[in-house]
This record gives structure tokens, sequence and C-alpha cells, in this order.
């Protein structure tokens, strides 16, 4: 034994050894760094390490033949010994590598089959923006409405399979072919037009088409006076019902058939108006309403107000009132707090109107069930709003997300993200439902699949926060506290920036640069970033002033529905104040069953 060890002395092989391990791993914290920076796969730092690994057993055999500087010459057979080393590190490497590689193609390959087996689906149908024909170039909003008012009846026909406003708008103006357009959105069909529009009277033409041939299947032209439209939008929906329908029974043209569609449109186009003017109003308000700013929010309301003045039975309306009101509780920037009071109150009364007048309004329920849950902190009503709501329009993405925020008010972390992917699977251009699911994806820990997901989420909606401060948090619940800070940094919402370094700089030991953002967090902020305030005491470990900002948080209606799913205040669960404090939310566990 002592011979051996003496040998062992002599070739210097522990030298060698820790001389490689140390190199090793160096080597691999630079990888590390590296891949993030440029994303490199998992598999190829994976692969990286195993071949350290091999090369750590050709080390040693390197070191026992010269472990005395060369002094022993190699043998041809020494030399025979080493290839095969190295042969079989090789190979192991080779084949380790390509499994994981073929594994990932699979699945990535799998994903692409999955779908194209759901697109192949012929009752599947998407609405484009129709085009503006007319001279007047403000009447934008009337094409835009009246596609999109078909798109809204089409999408809650049972068994048909409609791409979500967001997506199907994205190719206006774009010159797209069908077949591009029904690869991308996942449909059989598309209907497209324009429409022209002068003093009184309106021009629409339509057609329905095949995205796998470009086939024209339908098609007509509609001069009717502007009191006539309504009447030429249900001509439409039940044709294209019809049509659609058709191709896969072909009894389209059966009276009893036709009936049912007839029912079913009908059935659709519950909470609308017979006003022209009250109507065009209407189309005015959605059409600002979906550009998503501070002013075009301001112009919807007063276009939404004035279509309810016109008629006051305007269910969708009343909905499209109560939803922007609901913009201002949860996005706008320049409210204060008794602005926002202000707008929630009047969120609460057009929704009950708008129920009152249509009490199975999809439109309706979906602004009733956020008010119950980003401010009332009714989870069970919430979670029967929903219920009641994704009977009557299942592939409404708003709805789906909803009940993938409910889920993860609930602490059901994975079933949030089913339901988010399942609405951006709806609708992959639909910035909120991709923003909820890149947020959750970091928040568990899924470092990779977070990184992937926010630069579409910046791509859709870069001005918004969290567009980049989601990713800090990610980095920061994975221990990258510089990486959150510096991707924090990006992000257009101050308060977020701030949020994420407080955390970052006080886990880097920078205690004066985390007190500074906290203490310009809370002094800026208090009245609108209350929970994210409390998150950061929780994190410090101060959890006396952690449970005074969530007290105050809970006081002023901040969104609190995150709290049991939050990795921020883990800190917090130990303490008997934390059960009572979520009894009082309505968020113990016997409360939510």
């Amino acid at each position: 034994m002592s011979e051996f060890l003496q040998r062992l002395k002599q070739r210097k092989l522990v030298q060698w050894a820790l001389a490689y391990v140390a190199a090793a791993f160096a080597l691999l914290q630079g990888i590390d760094i590296v891949a993030q920076q440029f994303g490199w796969p998992e598999s190829l730092r994976r692969g990286i390490t195993l071949a350290l690994i091999v090369g750590f057993f050709v080390t040693l055999v390197v070191a026992w033949y010269h472990g005395e500087r060369g002094a022993q010459r190699v043998s041809g057979i020494e030399l025979l010994i080493l290839a095969l080393v190295l042969a079989i590190g090789g190979g192991l490497l080779w084949r380790f590598t390509g499994i994981t590689r073929g594994t990932t193609e699979q699945s990535v390959a799998a994903r692409p089959a999955a779908e194209s087996k759901s697109e192949v689906n012929a009752k599947s149908v998407a609405v484009l923006a129709f085009a503006n024909l007319s001279d007047d170039k403000g009447s934008e909003y009337f094409s835009d409405g009246i596609s999109e008012e078909l798109l809204t009846v089409l999408q809650k026909i049972p068994g048909l399979h409609v791409a979500a406003r967001t997506s199907a708008f994205s190719f206006k103006g774009k010159n797209a072919t069908a077949q591009e357009i029904g690869q991308k959105l996942g449909v059989a069909h598309l209907v497209e037009g324009s429409v022209r529009k002068a003093d009184d009277v309106v021009r629409i033409a339509a057609r329905l088409t095949r995205t796998d041939t470009g086939e024209q299947l339908w098609s007509e032209n509609f001069t009717r006076d502007l009191k006539d439209v309504f009447a030429v939008q249900t001509e439409l929906a039940q044709t294209i019902v019809g049509q659609v329908s058709g191709q896969l029974t072909n009894d389209a043209a059966n009276p009893a058939a036709k009936a049912a569609i007839q029912a079913e449109v009908r059935a659709a186009e519950r909470g609308g108006t017979k006003n022209v003017e009250a109507h065009q109003h209407y189309l005015q308000g959605r059409f600002y309403s979906n550009r998503g700013s501070e002013k075009s929010a301001g112009e919807a309301l007063v276009e939404y107000q004035r279509a309810v003045e016109l008629d006051p039975s305007f269910a969708l309306a009343w909905a499209g009132l109560a939803r922007t009101h609901m913009w201002y509780c949860g996005l706008s920037s320049e409210i204060a707090r008794a602005g926002f009071d202000d707008h929630l109150a009047r969120a609460r009364e057009a929704a009950a109107r708008a129920l009152a007048i249509e009490p199975n309004l999809p439109e309706a329920l979906l602004v009733r069930s956020k008010i119950q849950l980003d401010f009332d902190f009714d989870w069970n009503g919430a979670a029967e709003t929903v219920r009641s709501a994704l009977a009557l329009a299942p592939a409404d993405p708003a709805l789906v997300t909803v009940a993938g925020t409910l889920a993860l008010a609930r602490g059901d972390t994975t079933r949030a993200i089913e339901l988010y992917r399942q609405a951006v699977a709806l609708d992959p251009v639909n910035p909120f439902a991709r923003s909820w699911l890149a947020f959750i994806l970091g928040v568990t820990g899924r470092l990779a699949e977070a990184r992937a997901e926010y630069p579409r989420v910046v791509e859709l909606i870069p001005a918004a926060p969290w567009s980049h401060a989601g990713l800090g948090v990610a980095f920061m619940v994975k221990g990258k506290f510089e990486e959150a800070a510096v991707a924090a940094q990006d992000d257009a919402a101050e308060w977020t920036r701030l949020y994420v370094v407080a955390m970052a700089r006080w886990s880097q030991k920078r205690i004066p640069e985390a007190d500074a953002a906290l203490a310009r967090l809370t002094e800026g902020f208090a009245d609108t970033a209350a929970y994210q305030i409390a998150e950061v005491y929780a994190y410090r470990g101060d959890k006396d002033r952690a449970f005074e900002w969530l007290e105050r948080a809970r006081r002023q209606r901040d969104n609190l529905g995150f709290m049991r799913s939050s990795p921020f205040l883990a800190n917090l669960h130990e303490d008997p104040r934390w059960d009572v404090f979520l009894r009082k939310m309505g968020l113990a566990d016997d409360q939510l069953k």
C-alpha cells in the first residue's frame, strides 16, 4: 500500500487531479454566464459538463504516465490505452447529446404535430379586419367594428372554433396569403371583406375562403341603408355558420339545420341595439378601447357613455363602459386614490346595468368576475361567475386568462399555467395572456421557459409594466441577483424597477442601494404598490412591516391574488399572523372549498 502511495506521489497524480477540478469548475462558471447571455439550451451545457467529467479520467491516465514531467516514454500500448479512453469518452458524449437532441427535436416536432391535428378542424374560422374603402378614412372604426362584431357573434356559436380578435386583426394591412394565415392561426377558413360607408348607405363585401387551397367558397355583396346594417350582420353570421358547418355535415340547406343556425345566431347577438346612432358610438368605443392607451381609454368612455344615453337598454355598450372603467382601475398611471374609487364604483354600476338587461352576457360577466377577483377578494363568487361565463363563451381568451388568475389566487400554480397556456393558444398575440404566462413561469422557477416567453411579451407590449421587470423577478427566484437588477432597468414603470432592485441589492449585501430603492418605492408609490412594498419587507425578513403593508394593501384594494403563490412572502408562512391574514382575505384552505 505504501509503495502505491509513493507511486501516486511520484507521479503527482493528486496535484493533477486538483488542478483539473479547479480549472473545470472555473470553466463551468464562465460557461454558465455566457450561456445565460446567449440563451444556450440546457442540453449543450449538460454535454459540456459530461465532456469535462470524461476529461477528468483522461487527465488521470495522462498524469499516471507523465507525472514526472515526461520522464517516462509512452509506449505503443500506452498510446492505445489513451486512444481507447478518448474514444469511449467521445462516444458517450455523442450518445448523450444525440439522445438529448433527439428528445428535444421530438418534443418540438410533436408540438406542431399536435397543433396541426387541431388545425384540420373543418369548423374553424378567422374573421380578418374588413378593409375600409370609405372616402372618409375616419370611418375605420366602422369597418373594424363590423368585422369585430361578426367575430364576437361567431365565437358564441357552439362547436365553432374562431380565432381571437387580437390574433386575427394582427394581419391587418399585411400582404399574407390564406395559407400563411391559416397555418399561423390554426383555422380552416377565413372571412375577409370590405366596407364602404357614404352618408346613410353602406356597401359590405364579404367572402369565405379555404386556407389550405385558397379556394373561395362563398362571396356576397350587400348595399343597404345604414339602418339595415343589423340585418346584414345577422345574414352574414348565419351564412358563414351554415357554410362552415356544411363543409362537415352537408346539411346547411336542410330547413331544420337552417332554423337551428338562425336560433344560435340570434342567441349570440343578445345585448345589441337597433339604434343606428347608438351602434356607431359603440363601434367607436370599441375602436378606441382596443388601442389600450390612457388617451384612447378616455375617448372610449365618451363614446360608450353616448351609446347608453341614446339606448339605455344597450347591454353591450354598458359592458364596454364597465370594462373601460376597469382599465383605469388596473392600468392607469394617472389617477389618484379618489379617481380609482370613482372608476371602480362606475364599473360596478355599468356591469350591473348590463347584467340586469342581459343576465347571460359574457362581456358583462367578465367585468363582474374581474371586480370580484381583483378588488372584492370574493374568490368563490368569482369562480361561479367565471364558470357561468365560460359556459357561454368557452373560447374567450380573456375569460380563460381570468380563470388562470383565479387558480393562481387559490395557490394552484400548475392549473394556472395550464390555463394561461390555453389562453395563449387561443390568442397567440394577446399580450396580457402571454405576460401572465411568462410571469408565473418565472416565479415558479422555470427560468428557461420564462426567458423564452419574455421577448414575445416585450415585442407585444414593450412599454407595459413587468414586460422587463418580470424577467428580473424570474432571475431573483433563481438567485441570479445581478441579472435581475439589470433586466429590471429596462422596464417602463419606475415602481417595478424599484421593486426588483430593492430585493436584488439586498441579497447582494449592497444595503445602501437596497434601502434607497425601497425608500423611493415607499415615497412615490405607496397608494398603488403597497403589496409589492410588503413583499420587499418580507424578503428582507422584516415581518412586522411586511404585515403592516399587507394590511394597507388589503384596505386600499391592491391586487392580493398572488400572495399564496408568492416566493417572496415565504418568510411569513411560519408566523401566526400569516394564517390570520389569509383568513381575513378569504384565502384559508377551508374558505376556498
